[in-house]
């Protein structure tokens, strides 16, 4: 290490790929405290990108943005330089977190300002760039510039850290997402990554590392909320030859892909976090256990874990101090078990992914009977953010009780909806009226859903509690893996109750009782409750009643019995939906009406006699040939025969067909 009173040496100009390999981790990496040079500062904001020798195009190439056809943009922008012959770098970005904007590219001119625009799609490629690169702003959808200090901004155009999605939110974990080469680890060191990694291994031992992540008050963000400190000096703490990290990067939550989402727009983040973990645990393997569904992400982490082995930042003693640790990334089943640590280690063994009983815990008996810690993803974003800035900077942000932020999967029923990064202590009513940009379509909200596994819903009653663990379980909830889906008056609780039930059921893995048998009958009764009686002799209405007085009681026996910490909180939505819409369940058992008019067993359908012209267009859609009548005279459906879809319903043109 150099004096900090010291000036680094004048850097070379960087021309080829060791001539950066050699800067960044010469005078930037191992030279941490020594103060940058002038020049040196202007070189590493050309290698971070930052500044720019020629046109650079971002196009956000995450899922989100493929998925709203970014693919076919890229190719197009790729046609286009081609035909003209410019040089410009034409670089695979990932998310910036408004995915409700997707497909988004971002064009930056030599000496201009970056500027982003959302929704171009391939038929407005030509006419961006024969704008943009005349320097001329296109009469297309901006959503804004980036301040700088050293570019010149375009006139007229706002900033885009004041667009409504981004103003009201602190990034720290997504600051780099979606803003440089995600793979690039030059970028990421010229940026300040590795930084803390590098510092740690040479300045603290590991108790050190852990003692400062328990000062922070670092919590983690799988839903459980346990000092991510404390947890990691217990396994330090065991005796052992052998120990092993893993991430847990299963994500399985239907409603959430925040994780995902921030694993392919920077990777190197997370290693560098898996890094530091196994360091100030004694681990010298650490696993990234993720989906093999998630492709994209798995690519990009594995390029990145190439990437940084170049670097010397991976292996064998790194940069000469004795440390070594090898990452490994693992490919998980799709089984939302496995999001359960003992589940995940079961697999990582090549067992069956099913939970084992605690204590003993993982921290002292784990992976292969070795001390093993197991962190989410989001938890392990803020690890190298601490080191860098210390834990009492960490600790300013959030409230009382909660440090830090935390990232949402923000979807539904708002006009804005992505990734995430609130500081702990905002309300969710802020969430969705600024950040959301409030409800879609004119609809009135009815609850926010907090994620499958944890079932717990925000009503309007609750909406101004806090993004805090305390507070939330004030109110009977949790915080959850960090789904946040606004559902509004056009969803049916009842229905959704019984999707999360659905999803319990199958995808328990077996091995309880309870859990097994329990979210079976569970489902058995939900069922039930959003049908009508085969006929009018029948007992169902009964077995109906019966059922759903024996659900509170059967959610107790589950929640008490159950092995797991998935299984036990499978009755979740049944119980919440009971306690916050017990007037929209009894119309189900009792009036067997859906007032949502989304359960398809429940609906009766019926055509106004008076509204009809007899057009045919129902009775020709009608996949049951539920309906009868003649051309130009008005139609009937016969109940007995319905099914209950809508069909008619939605290609009536004169709103003749009415629900009972």
């Amino acid at each position: 290490m150099q004096d900090s009173g010291k000036k680094s040496k004048i850097p070379m100009k960087v021309n080829t790929g060791e001539d950066v390999k050699k800067l960044l981790v010469e005078q930037v990496l191992l030279s941490p405290e020594t103060e940058p040079s002038r020049e040196l500062q202007k070189e590493l904001s050309y290698i971070g990108g930052e500044r720019v020798h020629r046109p650079v195009i971002y196009v956000g190439m995450g899922t989100c943005g493929r998925a709203a056809g970014a693919a076919k943009t890229f190719q197009a922008i790729k046609n286009y330089l081609e035909e003209h012959q410019l040089q410009v770098h034409l670089t695979e970005g990932g998310c910036v977190g408004l995915c409700s904007a997707e497909p988004i590219v971002d064009i930056q001119l030599p000496g201009k300002a970056r500027l982003s625009f959302s929704k171009i799609t391939r038929d407005k490629v030509e006419h961006l760039l024969d704008e943009v690169m005349n320097n001329n702003l296109p009469d297309l959808n901006v959503i804004g510039q980036y301040q700088s200090d050293i570019h010149q901004l375009w006139e007229g155009v706002g900033f885009i850290e004041d667009h409504p999605f981004f103003a009201n939110q602190q990034k720290f974990l997504l600051k780099n997402c979606g803003i440089t080469d995600p793979v690039a680890v030059d970028q990421y060191i010229a940026r300040g990554g590795y930084q803390a990694f590098s510092t740690a291994i040479a300045k603290y031992t590991p108790a050190q590392v852990c003692s400062v992540i328990e000062e922070s008050g670092l919590a983690g963000r799988g839903g459980g909320g346990f000092s991510t400190g404390k947890k990691w000096a217990a396994a330090l703490n065991t005796v052992s030859e052998q120990k092993f990290f893993v991430c847990n990067a299963v994500e399985s939550d239907p409603g959430s892909y925040m994780n995902r989402a921030v694993i392919e727009s920077n990777p190197h983040g997370l290693i560098e976090a898996a890094l530091l973990a196994a360091y100030a645990i004694g681990a010298s393997k650490a696993f990234i256990f993720i989906r093999k569904e998630f492709k994209l992400a798995i690519k990009r982490l594995k390029k990145a874990i190439e990437n940084a082995k170049e670097y010397g930042l991976i292996g064998h003693n790194i940069f000469d101090s004795g440390v070594n640790i090898d990452i490994i990334v693992k490919e998980g089943a799709r089984a939302f078990v496995c999001g359960e640590e003992t589940a995940l280690i079961n697999s990582l063994e090549g067992k069956r992914a099913m939970p084992a009983s605690k204590p003993p815990y993982p921290a002292v008996k784990g992976l292969w009977n070795k001390p093993t810690i197991v962190n989410n993803v989001e938890t392990l974003y803020n690890v190298p953010l601490i080191m860098k800035n210390g834990a009492e900077w960490f600790r300013k942000t959030g409230n009382e009780t909660s440090k830090g932020t935390k990232l949402f999967t923000l979807s539904g029923k708002v006009n804005h909806y992505g990734t995430i990064e609130v500081p702990m202590g905002v309300s969710f009513r802020d969430i969705i009226d600024k950040i959301g940009g409030g409800m879609s379509n004119g609809k009135n909200f009815k609850a926010i859903v907090l994620g499958i596994n944890s079932g717990s819903y925000i009503v309007e009653e609750t909406l101004d509690v806090k993004v805090d663990f305390q507070a939330l379980r004030k109110i009977g909830s949790a915080l959850g893996s960090g789904a946040c889906v606004v559902v509004d008056e056009t969803t049916c609780m009842v229905d959704l109750a019984k999707f999360f039930t659905a999803f319990f059921q199958k995808e328990s893995c077996g091995k309880c009782i309870p859990c097994r048998e329990g979210t079976a009958r569970m489902l058995e009764v939900m069922h039930g409750a959003t049908r009508r009686p085969a006929g009018k002799n029948s007992h169902q209405p009964l077995e109906r009643f019966k059922g759903v007085m024996q659900l509170k009681g059967l959610s107790s026996v589950i929640k008490d019995t159950s092995l797991c910490s998935l299984g036990k909180s499978s009755p979740n939505a049944i119980l919440n939906t009971l306690k916050n819409f017990k007037k929209e369940f009894d119309a189900h058992i009792f009036e067997r009406k859906c007032p949502a008019n989304v359960c398809r067993d429940l609906r009766i359908f019926l055509i106004d006699v008076d509204q009809c012209t007899g057009c045919a267009a129902c009775f020709k859609k009608c996949p049951v040939d539920a309906i009868i009548g003649s051309p130009k005279y008005p139609h009937f459906i016969v109940d007995e025969k319905c099914i209950g879809c809508g069909t008619c319903y939605e290609v009536c043109k004169f709103n003749a067909v009415i629900i009972k």
